[in-house]
């Protein structure tokens, strides 16, 4: 199921930013990868928020934080205007959480990761990619996919 993981150093968000980007990113990649808003979709899509060191993600021109996003999602679940939807939306969510502006948006990179299908598994079962658009299409909200 969609994954995202924040890496950032550690302070280089704002205490508000912190307490709600790891709910933000989890919307907006539910919301870009079309799968809907029901309970069983929500408990399959992960947030990682990592906090390392400060100093310990930046650039050879400056000390300034950098930002790292990966997505993973199964193969074929994004379209390109989706990935692109996924990524301007995923920066400008981690620029406010930042308190940053647009100027520094290259700080930011978001790494999609596409996961072939049955590469994937959950529940001692592998998770195929047409069982979530059936669910998705079906308006199920639960059970799992096999």
């Amino acid at each position: 199921m969609p994954f995202i993981q924040l890496t950032a150093p550690e302070g280089a968000l704002t205490p508000e930013g912190r307490e709600t980007i790891r709910t933000t990113l989890a919307r907006l990649l539910l919301r870009w990868d079309g799968a809907p808003d029901t309970a069983f979709f929500r408990s399959v899509t992960w947030t990682q928020f990592d906090e390392l060191p400060p100093g310990a993600l930046t650039a050879l021109e400056d000390d300034e934080p950098r930002f790292r996003v990966d997505v993973r999602v199964p193969a074929g679940a994004l379209s390109q205007r989706r990935k692109e939807g996924l990524i301007g939306d995923v920066t400008a969510a981690v620029l406010k959480a930042a308190g940053l502006s647009e100027a520094d948006a290259l700080r930011i990179w978001v790494l999609v990761h596409e996961q072939p299908d049955g590469t994937w598994g959950a529940g001692g079962n592998v998770v195929r990619y047409a069982d979530l658009v059936a669910l998705a299409a079906d308006g199920q909200d639960g059970g799992g996919a096999s």
